[in-house]
């Protein structure tokens, strides 16, 4: 395994969340405009990755059993918790609603760096086998993380942080792709002990975030022009996330 290649390939994958300073340049109304329509988009291609992507991986490789499925559940459960001590650290002592950050903002971010994580583990497990086969997997994840690092920027700039906090934010949550790497070059042993319990669980977390954070702020929306927007945008999200299967 050439270790050029995996960190050349994960560090590439980071800068890919860095997409997000196209929109920098646009103007707050318009930018405002299209924010809602991003994290329909992000909520789709959350369900596409959890539902055509991670659930189908974990399956094919260990089976649709009660461990997978309790796992799943354990992402939901942990994700419900953590979304709980966050709201409460941020807004214990505010008025219900008056939050300066919406406390998904940093669900997101838990959530898009467990799944950059697991990135980082299978790309450095594909030049395991084979640098072409790396090579592939690399393309494959950086087409995969294009429209997801956009839909996460907007839902950042929707929860609250500023464009550039949430550039930031979302490069350090991408450099998890480099811990995943580093895990399996130190634990390539127990890699696929791993991977059995991430998969799942980083899907309930994907399923738990688009479910019960992102759609219920794309209901504020009552305008029937705009909603059949944001059901397309919902759609196109899941639409891309079964483009790029494989």
């Amino acid at each position: 395994m050439d270790l050029i290649y995996v960190f050349g390939s994960v560090i590439i994958v980071s800068l890919i969340s860095l997409i997000g300073i196209f929109t920098v340049s646009l103007n707050k109304e318009l930018l405002k405009k299209l924010v809602l329509y991003l994290v329909s988009f992000s909520a789709g291609s959350l369900f596409g990755g959890a539902f055509l992507h991670l659930l189908p991986e974990a399956v094919e490789e260990y089976g649709f059993g009660t461990e997978v499925s309790l796992y799943l559940l354990f992402g939901i459960v942990f994700f419900f918790a953590i979304e709980k001590v966050i709201h409460w650290h941020h807004c214990h002592g505010i008025a219900f609603g008056k939050c300066e950050l919406k406390s998904f903002t940093y669900m997101n971010l838990i959530g898009d760096g467990v799944h950059n994580f697991i990135d980082g583990m299978i790309i450095a497990g594909s030049y395991m086998a084979n640098t072409s086969l790396g090579i592939a997997t690399t393309i494959a994840v950086i087409l995969h993380e294009i429209p997801q690092e956009i839909g996460d920027f907007g839902v950042l700039i929707h929860g609250g942080f500023s464009r550039k906090k949430a550039l930031a934010m979302n490069f350090l949550s991408a450099l998890a792709a480099v811990l995943g790497a580093v895990v399996v070059v130190l634990l390539a042993s127990v890699t696929e002990n791993l991977l059995v319990f991430l998969l799942p669980f980083t899907a309930g977390g994907f399923i738990y975030i688009a479910g019960s954070d992102l759609i219920p702020e794309l209901h504020k929306e009552y305008s029937i022009g705009k909603s059949v927007g944001l059901l397309l945008a919902f759609i196109a999200g899941i639409g891309i996330m079964f483009l790029f299967l494989h």
